[in-house]
């Protein structure tokens, strides 16, 4: 059998999906950032008209895919599987969303790196032939962060300066085979690979320091990729983290110059680009509906239009829980990658 791999992590698509739809929601601060107008829906009632903050994740979730498939006149029934997550105990905004599509679903934790692990799992499906058409999704609300991870808003607890915020939104991205010649909204972008992140843990155990429990395996993943694929950082146009936020984003960017890569001049970061710096968010958004909502909000609409050609999308994740802070362990990390690009 002929492999599409390239070294240890990386996949490479001899038959690359396509994106042919996208949809993101996001909360009202979030709507108030720079990239307010690429999403399909603010919120202006953190609730979303539901009795709880949970709720209301999970209505995100669901009508993030329900808008991305009424964009291309598709239905939920029409997709061979469901593919996504958040952060809750035991994935409910995910699962309970499920339970309304009516897919064959595969529920994911990868926490923030969810979108990610996603699209490369959506994107094995298809390019194995297992699949014709796939709906990843990835949801995230403040509120229910705060209440599961941290402490009740209605505490009043304070923030440290290495703090984020949690993003409340969703976003969701439609994937079909090469070949697909029904209704799309973008013509043009493609999956072509992917790098499977390793986990690395180099000892953070402050939960108000994400971005650089993160930043490590985002390095990791960067590096191996670029060594697999043979490529080097001057093939992409952009080089996208999911939630590093400012601090963390400086991290990453240290380990990555020690392995031979600048990576300064074409490193985003979601978490920087969905507020502005007048906005009192710390450092930066977190999340699963952070890299969701920005890349099928905005990244994607930017690669069809032909500003990008080539992007590497690594969202980012910290796999640790409740419990797991309380007791002091370390927060591990995780990376996926995946190459989007306009053909």
């Amino acid at each position: 059998m002929k492999s599409k791999r390239a070294g240890k992590q990386t996949l490479l698509f001899t038959e690359p999906p396509r994106v042919i739809a996208s949809a993101a929601i996001v909360g009202e601060l979030e709507g108030q950032g720079p990239l307010g107008g690429y999403f399909d829906e603010v919120l202006t009632d953190d609730t979303w008209g539901e009795e709880s903050w949970e709720k209301a994740e999970r209505k995100m979730f669901e009508q993030s895919v329900r808008r991305a498939l009424d964009k291309i006149g598709l239905e939920s029934g029409d997709m061979d599987c469901l593919l996504g997550g958040d952060l809750l105990n035991q994935i409910i905004s995910a699962n309970f969303a499920a339970r309304e599509l009516k897919t064959p679903f595969l529920g994911l934790y990868g926490a923030c790196s969810t979108m990610a692990e996603s699209l490369l799992i959506g994107s094995m499906l298809i390019d194995g032939g297992y699949a014709g058409r796939v709906a990843c999704a990835a949801t995230s609300h403040f509120c229910t962060a705060e209440r599961q991870f941290r402490s009740p808003l209605e505490m009043g607890g304070q923030t440290t300066p290495t703090a984020q915020r949690t993003v409340t939104g969703a976003g969701s991205s439609i994937l079909a085979y090469e070949g697909y010649t029904g209704k799309m909204l973008y013509g043009n972008v493609f999956i072509t690979a992917a790098t499977i992140g390793r986990v690395v843990d180099l000892g953070i155990t402050d939960t108000t320091n994400m971005g650089a429990a993160m930043a490590p395996a985002a390095a990791d993943t960067l590096c191996a990729h670029l060594s697999e694929t043979g490529r080097s950082i001057r093939d992409y146009d952009l080089i996208v983290t999911g939630d590093l936020g400012s601090f963390g984003s400086e991290m990453f960017l240290e380990p990555c110059r020690d392995n031979g890569v600048d990576a300064s001049r074409r490193h985003l970061d979601c978490g920087n680009l969905i507020f502005s710096s007048k906005q009192k968010v710390d450092c930066g958004g977190s999340g699963c509906g952070c890299s969701a909502s920005v890349l099928n909000g905005y990244l994607l609409n930017r690669i069809e239009q032909g500003d990008l050609r080539r992007i590497l999308f690594m969202a980012t994740g910290a796999l640790m829980s409740p419990t797991s802070g309380m007791q002091s362990d370390s927060i591990p990390g995780i990376a996926h990658g995946v190459v989007l690009e306009r053909k």
